[in-house]
């Protein structure tokens, strides 16, 4: 199994290459292709003596490796809306032919093996890089908490780092990387034999922990363990465990620069045997710590916190364009539910006035509305049975009353025809 190199495409390189590795004619020339053969392209060219059933797998895998691309490109699309640096995105393409998603070809395997050897090449630089971010932040951090103490409490605290700074550098030793003895250290305590015993073939096969005949940067940095322990406890506050890893990673890099002969980031048996009969390894140089090795200078840390000054005046702008369009938001929510209110009052009364017109108050049968308009036999019957009654009364009380002339005094004259015409007929 190849180790995880912490590239975006890692599954799917290593997957690649354990099955071509299933392969007993790529697996030959694998092993015996310079690394230099490898990055033009040469071995590459193998992959069409590779059997069916391996490039048959291929083949699914990298359909697999295209929809996860897919599916990645699209989550960051809808994350980012229309901003979308398509670039950045195509890049994550370069380790295979995009153009055709169903077969894993030459092409596909020549373009795996430069993708890979040039971002494993930068991925330690950028690892270096993060590192003295980090390290600047700290400092920098450091000296703004310094600003808000007064003149005793700062002074307390200078004094404090300055004594934790000399008991992290007071540590024994630290063996030379790679060197004699460093291993033999490993030997006698890790494996637990006599270091005066220390056989470099068997201590190889000891440390090969799968079995690949190759030590890679996993293993290596493993080797380095018992070394780091004297520098650096977990459990102490001087300790800083960040710094322990960048220190593990300077010394892979180193004894990788000093056996790795073919660069090919594996150091295989022969390499490492060869690298044990040198002088470097019997008499080794002193290894200096990140201690006596800053990571940067005061013009660098000066240079990082303008770049964080000027990174911060831009969130801080961000931030406030951001309360003024919530501050917006939500005024014209208010509005939004103020409207709201006044359609529902007024869909409401709407309601009430459907309601009395097409469903008046109800009333007892005969019974007649007060409304003159609807004073009509049709709607009145009550009144017009009166007013006939009335009519009627009047009619019998005329016929049975004595003449007009009788009843006026002196010299009143009698009623004309015409005017007795004029009294109500008798009904």
């Amino acid at each position: 199994m190849v180790m995880d190199t912490g590239l975006h495409y890692d599954r799917y390189l290593r997957e690649v290459i354990d099955f071509l590795e299933k392969d007993p004619h790529f697996r030959e020339k694998l092993h015996n292709t310079d690394m230099e053969d490898i990055k033009q392209g040469k071995l590459a060219k193998e992959l069409d003596f590779v059997s069916h059933h391996v490039r048959t797998k291929l083949d699914e895998l990298k359909r697999q490796e295209v929809n996860r691309l897919r599916t990645l490109i699209k989550v960051k699309q809808d994350m980012n809306g229309e901003k979308v640096d398509h670039q950045a995105l195509l890049k994550q393409f370069e380790h295979l032919n995009h153009m055709n998603p169903y077969t894993f070809e030459v092409e596909d395997l020549d373009r795996l093996i430069k993708s890979a050897t040039n971002d494993l090449e930068n991925f330690d630089k950028e690892r270096h890089e993060d590192f003295k971010r980090y390290e600047m932040t700290k400092e920098h951090e450091r000296r703004e908490h310094l600003k808000t103490l007064d003149e005793e409490a700062r002074k307390k605290e200078e004094e404090h780092y300055e004594e934790m700074k000399k008991k992290h550098a007071d540590h024994p030793k630290i063996n030379h990387p790679g060197s004699q003895d460093q291993l033999k250290k490993v030997w006698e305590e890790a494996d637990g034999l006599d270091p005066s015993e220390f056989e470099p073939k068997t201590f190889f096969k000891l440390h090969d922990t799968n079995g690949d005949g190759y030590f890679d940067e996993q293993e290596l940095e493993a080797l380095f363990t018992k070394e780091l322990e004297k520098v650096y406890d977990p459990t102490h506050e001087e300790d800083d465990m960040m710094e322990m890893e960048e220190e593990r990673l300077r010394m892979r890099e180193h004894v990788m620069t000093e056996v790795d002969t073919n660069r090919d980031r594996l150091v295989s048996l022969d390499e490492f045997i060869t690298a044990t009969n040198r002088k470097e390894f019997l008499e080794p140089d002193g290894w200096e710590t990140l201690e006596q090795n800053p990571m940067y200078t005061e013009e660098e840390l000066k240079e990082f916190e303008q770049h964080l000054g000027r990174e911060q005046q831009e969130l801080n702008l961000r931030s406030n364009e951001l309360l003024k369009q919530r501050e917006e938001l939500e005024r014209q929510q208010e509005q939004l539910n103020a409207q709201k209110m006044e359609l529902q009052q007024a869909v409401e009364h709407m309601e009430r006035l459907k309601t009395q017109k097409t469903e008046p108050p109800g009333q007892a049968k005969g019974q007649c509305n007060l409304f003159p308009l609807f004073w009509s036999k049709a709607f009145c019957p009550v009144i017009w049975n009166k007013m006939l009654i009335f009519s009627n009364y009047f009619s019998v009380l005329a016929n049975s009353v004595p003449s007009a002339v009788e009843i006026l005094p002196g010299d009143s004259q009698p009623l004309s025809q015409g005017h007795q015409q004029d009294l109500p007929a008798h009904s």
